[in-house]
């Protein structure tokens, strides 16, 4: 087994027991067949549990993907796990319940020890600077920016997380803000984060919400969707959207149009979630809206991650009472797992932003 594990690894110049920071550290010699078996779902769990570790796990991902191994093989519980994905409605509105319960409902002092002062769990900026909280303030700007918002604004945010678009863009921008989740703690936490501004803060799926709104964001949210609601998710947009109104998508994406997300992710971090293609958000937006911008900014997802990996590493003795190391360790291998994605370009993040068709504002300026 530890002979098929080194001639995958022979392409990734990746070592077993080797002293480079990327090189396998390997505890228990199980892992071999456990990964033979169970492929990423195998190796996320083995890491959990301490069967192996890596100095530099960011820069071991990184080596792996670029490497190809991701494409050498599946087995069958990644094909079951596929075809679940095609045949079932992984996201429907009882599905949704899922990740909310899995995740956004933990304890808001997990989030707040890793993420900057607007509690933006979403990619950063960094265009000319280095620095988490900065990069963050500078993606909520961009977006107002780009949805060129003005103070007679009403805005929706669909997923608005813990209230940071909408107290940024209703403090900076003097626009009214509805921020929509099911995520019982992230509404709790919004409501007192956005007090005594312009901003409503609604328990409500996306699929139920009505009003009508000069601009919509959608920002880190339609990654719980899923392909087999991303045309009715535009038709909730369109909907809600004023004639003459923009609507920013702000999501992380692949490169093909596949159906599921990796198992591990699936079972510890994001439940039912799913990246949307190119073709996919196209054809969903057809006939309603008009495709105004589309920009890529997929390489800061590495220092973001980086980053809330540190921050997280850094405010753990304040958390450890209440989380056991295996937790910590699932929280690293995601971080940093994600990381070395994103270097290696498995993933992008576009921010696209559409015009209401038809009725669609002609000439829209793009905005960097």
């Amino acid at each position: 087994m530890k002979d098929i594990i080194e001639e995958l690894l022979a392409p990734t110049d990746i070592q077993i027991n080797g002293d480079r920071p990327w090189d396998i550290q390997v505890h228990n010699t199980d892992l071999y067949q456990r990964v033979i078996n169970e492929w990423s779902l195998g190796l996320g769990e083995a890491y959990m549990e301490g069967w192996w570790t890596a100095e530099s796990l960011d820069q071991f991902f990184y080596k792996l993907l670029r490497g190809g191994i991701a494409a050498k093989g599946m087995p069958l519980s990644k094909k079951l796990f596929l075809l679940k994905s095609r045949v079932f409605n992984k996201q429907s509105k009882k599905k949704a319940r899922e990740v909310a319960d899995l995740h956004y409902e933990l304890d808001v002092d997990l989030f707040m020890a890793f993420l900057d002062p607007y509690n933006q769990y979403t990619c950063g900026y960094f265009e000319d600077t280095d620095d988490l909280n900065v990069a963050q303030e500078q993606k909520l700007d961009l977006i107002c920016r780009k949805l060129y918002l003005k103070p007679e604004d009403k805005v929706l945010d669909i997923g608005c997380g813990w209230g940071g678009f909408a107290k940024f863009a209703s403090e900076r921008y003097g626009c009214h803000v509805t921020g929509i989740s099911i995520a019982d703690a992230q509404i709790e936490y919004a409501r007192e984060f956005c007090e005594g501004l312009p901003v409503e803060i609604v328990k409500s799926d996306y699929r139920d919400h009505r009003g009508e709104y000069d601009k919509i964001l959608c920002c880190g949210m339609i990654e719980a969707v899923g392909y087999k609601n991303y045309r009715p998710f535009m038709e909730v947009a369109h909907r809600n959207l004023k004639d003459d109104g923009l609507f920013l998508l702000h999501t992380i994406a692949r490169h093909d149009s596949g159906l599921a997300t990796d198992p591990w992710i699936d079972k510890y971090i994001f439940r039912n979630g799913q990246l949307p293609s190119a073709m996919q958000l196209s054809e969903a937006a057809e006939d309603l809206f008009a495709l105004n911008d589309w920009h890529n900014f997929g390489a800061y997802y590495d220092p973001t991650l980086v980053a809330w990996h540190k921050n997280l590493s850094a405010n753990w003795d304040r958390l450890k009472e209440r989380y056991d190391e295996t937790f910590f360790r699932v929280w690293e291998y995601y971080f940093l797992s994600c990381a070395g994605s994103f270097r290696a370009n498995e993933k992008q993040l576009w921010q696209i932003v559409f015009g209401k068709w038809p009725g669609a504002v002609a000439g829209y300026q793009s905005v960097r």
